[in-house]
């Protein structure tokens, strides 16, 4: 008989709870949508180049003016994992939260002219030209066991700046220290992906940019072809050179919302109604198939007859979803 009353109390409590639910936002009880992830990232990178050149020169007096070619590996990695957040915070933070964007240039060249002035066995050089390379860049942001992924490669053309200095070691042996200032341009990707967490329907988005500009330092020594006395640093040469890198700018965001909740009766069971709304539409108690929580919802196949605006449909799996908000709802969880 107490189990019975006690029964009978928690019952009217509930149908006032439906009641009030049916005019207003719910003020108990556990609140949908989820709480997705969500935040931003930014990374550069170093490394280390090595790679081969050849060019021709000529001279007149001090003057010495030509072309250069060169081509360098590289591995310019911009990776950048992590800076997630939910709102309220989660922590720590769920196992299924990832974000990782990846910008990589593996190899890059240039095709440039020089002027330098000369003084005995030295010559300092300025020079400048076009460069070109492949710009890689890859993203992946997953939370709720969803996931939205992009990637893109692309051969980029650019220009290059630059200075640095050669010693005349030998007639036909030259080293050289120089720096370049390269800028390839900038790509980026976006990607987004909606699915089903629990009873939520998820929207995750992502955007990442990549400024594909760096600067670099390198030694090199060069072999010349045709070394003259009367201008010593005329004619063609070709040789190798290594050193560092440093920038590669890489930029991601993640964004994400949870505004629908997933409301097809084919995901429900036990339902049962409790109330119904001046509108016709009802108010029921159920459970979801994976779940044994009672929720106090709608059904969606009867909102999408009453307020079609306020339903969405998955493309893939067919299943409904409400938007509470624009039927003055919020679904609540009734422990």
């Amino acid at each position: 008989m107490i189990y019975r009353l006690r029964t009978i109390s928690l019952y009217v409590c509930f149908m006032a709870a439906v009641l009030a639910l049916s005019c207003k936002q719910a003020a108990a009880g556990n609140v949908f949508p989820a709480n997705p992830a969500f935040g931003s990232n930014a990374a550069n990178a170093s490394s280390w180049l090595a790679g081969a050149h050849a060019g021709y020169n000529w001279q007149q007096g001090a003057a010495v003016f030509g072309f250069e070619t060169d081509l360098q590996a590289t591995h310019l990695n911009s990776t950048m994992s992590g800076g997630l957040t939910h709102s309220p915070p989660i922590i720590p933070l769920p196992a299924s939260d990832f974000a990782s964007t990846t910008a990589l240039i593996e190899y890059y060249g240039t095709v440039r002219g020089r002027l330098g002035w000369s003084a005995g066995q030295w010559m300092f050089f300025g020079t400048a030209g076009a460069a070109y390379g492949n710009v890689e860049l890859s993203s992946t942001f997953s939370t709720l066991g969803l996931r939205t992924f992009s990637q893109t490669s692309e051969q980029k053309i650019g220009w290059v700046v630059g200075a640095g200095f050669e010693y005349l070691l030998r007639p036909n042996l030259m080293l050289s220290l120089g720096y370049q200032y390269v800028d390839l341009g900038r790509i980026g990707i976006s990607s987004t992906t909606t699915g089903i967490s629990g009873p939520s329907s998820v929207t995750l988005s992502q955007a990442a940019t990549v400024h594909a500009q760096f600067q670099t330092v390198m030694a090199g020594m060069s072999w010349r072809f045709a070394p003259g006395s009367s201008s010593p640093w005329a004619g063609g040469y070709a040789g190798g050179q290594g050193g560092g890198a440093w920038g590669n700018n890489a930029a991601a965001t993640y964004a994400s919302s949870s505004q629908f909740i997933v409301s097809d009766m084919r995901l429900k069971r036990d339902i049962a109604l409790l109330a119904q709304r001046g509108d016709g539409l009802g108010v029921y108690s159920f459970k979801y198939v994976w779940s044994d929580t009672v929720y106090v919802g709608v059904m969606a196949q009867e909102v999408a007859l009453l307020y079609p605006d306020a339903v969405q449909r998955d493309d893939l799996t067919g299943y409904m979803a409400v938007n509470y908000t624009r039927l003055g709802l919020q679904p609540m969880i009734l422990r």
